[in-house]
């Protein structure tokens, strides 16, 4: 990859870094103990745990966090007077979803076509091991020129903000200058990309209720109010025509002013079907990166399989709501419930109740730690500059530790670009991708120390 001493060191680890990644993969750990066994969550913090303690960190402890969920803290001194880096990355994954879905088991770490499959692979286990390599080549090519703090998060996925409240309570802890969240991903593979902006969002459980009970849809069907027709009429006032988001009262036309995502390669990246055409108005890099997004998640309403000739008295739904950089998550929840409400038809009674929620995010891309992360990724790859892209998706600590830590820069890398297919079925990471971030962190802690 380069004749550079911390390449040559990250390219010797990698066969290394592919067996810790193989270990932690085979963890289980979905942080819904209604799913999951809190076992596998417990057994890859202590596996992280342990890394950290044996690389010399000082302090690795085991957070019980508000949620009841565990967090990996430890902290690595380094030369007196150095500034302070926390390193962010999170143990825990998403459901495997349909396991037979997957070409080989979600959890054992499967090399095909050049790539490493499994659930957690890039999002974001594969980030633990990206930290983990950086560190060994500083190490082994001087050492580590600054105080460096690790943070793993246990239920980033769940969104339940076990950690960010965990932080709050305890807010000397994570502080720093500058804040590598590993929980990002390049635009694509190849193109060195810092994320600038996060979408924030929220989750709201929707609930209508018509009947006292179901009804044979012979005898009372035509008259009787039913409840998922219902429901299915209040989702749908959520989006226009086009298919644009239309929350009353939530800006759906900003637009954004940087890299801009090709729509031809977005098609191939979402994998959308010949002749369905992309909903939303404006440019693919506005729709998924500054404009909101409303998505149902599922419905609870009888499976086709089984259903009876009934109307339904009563249906829920979990709808989600992305909500782009300046406006506040909270605000937007308002807006989302008295949609809801003022859209169900026929009188039907409606409920909602908000389930989780994030801020957005957007950094400061003129800090010093920006420079020395470009600097780090050019040398990483070689004849690439580093791009700005924003990400629809949403880490709700960034907003915390920014209010925590309001001097503190904040960088968001990673290995989740768009062949990863995190969150989908064979979820995969590009090892040469890992390597390359691997070596631009190392570079990047060593320029930023210098700075």
């Amino acid at each position: 990859m380069s004749s550079n001493p911390v390449a040559e060191t990250v390219a010797s680890l990698m066969p290394r870094a592919k067996a810790e990644l193989t270990e932690l993969v085979a963890f289980r750990s979905v942080a819904d103990f209604g799913q999951f066994p809190r076992s596998e969550s417990e057994g890859a913090a202590r596996w992280v745990a342990d890394a950290l303690a044996a690389e010399g960190f000082q302090d690795v402890a085991l957070l019980d966090t508000p949620d009841g969920t565990q967090s990996v803290y430890g902290y690595l001194p380094g030369p007196e007077g150095a500034k302070t880096v926390l390193l962010y990355a999170h143990y825990d994954v998403q459901p495997p979803l349909d396991e037979a879905g997957w070409t080989t088991p979600p959890f054992e770490l499967t090399e095909r076509d050049g790539r490493w499959y499994g659930r957690g692979s890039a999002d974001c286990k594969g980030g633990v091991i990206m930290h983990l390599l950086a560190l060994r080549a500083l190490k082994a090519n001087g050492g580590v020129p600054v105080h460096v703090k690790v943070i793993v998060e246990g239920s980033e996925e769940q969104g339940t903000g076990g950690l960010e409240r965990y932080a709050e309570e305890h807010s000397g802890l994570l502080e720093a200058d500058t804040i590598v969240i590993g929980d990002a991903g390049n635009f694509r593979v190849g193109m060195p990309t810092v994320t600038s902006t996060l979408r924030g969002m929220t989750l709201v459980r929707v609930g209508v209720d018509t009947l006292a009970g179901n009804l044979h849809s012979g005898q009372f069907g035509g008259a009787a109010p039913d409840a998922l027709a219902a429901l299915i009429r209040v989702l749908d006032s959520l989006r226009a025509e086009d298919g644009s988001t239309t929350v009353e009262g939530l800006s759906s036309d900003t637009s954004w002013e940087g890299l801009q995502y090709d729509e031809e390669q977005f098609r191939q990246d979402a994998k959308v079907l010949d002749g369905v055409e992309l909903i939303g108005s404006g440019t693919v890099a506005d729709r998924i990166w500054s404009r909101p997004a409303v998505t149902v998640l599922g419905i609870d309403c009888p499976p086709v399989v089984g259903a009876t000739p009934s109307v339904q008295a009563s249906a829920r739904a979990l709808i989600s709501l992305r909500v782009p950089p300046g406006v506040d998550a909270g605000a937007a929840t308002k807006l989302l419930q008295a949609h809801l409400e003022a859209h169900t038809p026929w009188g039907a009674r409606v409920s909602t109740e908000q389930i989780g929620e994030g801020q957005a995010f957007r950094a400061d891309t003129t800090s010093p730690a920006y420079q020395a992360m470009a600097a780090a990724m050019s040398v990483a790859y070689p004849g690439q500059e580093m791009q700005y892209a924003g990400q629809g998706g949403s880490i709700p600590l960034c907003n915390t530790l920014a209010a925590l830590y309001p001097r503190a820069e904040i960088l968001l890398i990673g290995l989740s670009e768009p062949e990863a297919q995190i969150h989908a079925v064979n979820e995969s990471v590009s090892p040469e991708e890992l390597e390359r971030l691997s070596v631009a962190e190392a570079l990047f802690l060593r320029t930023y120390a210098a700075s």
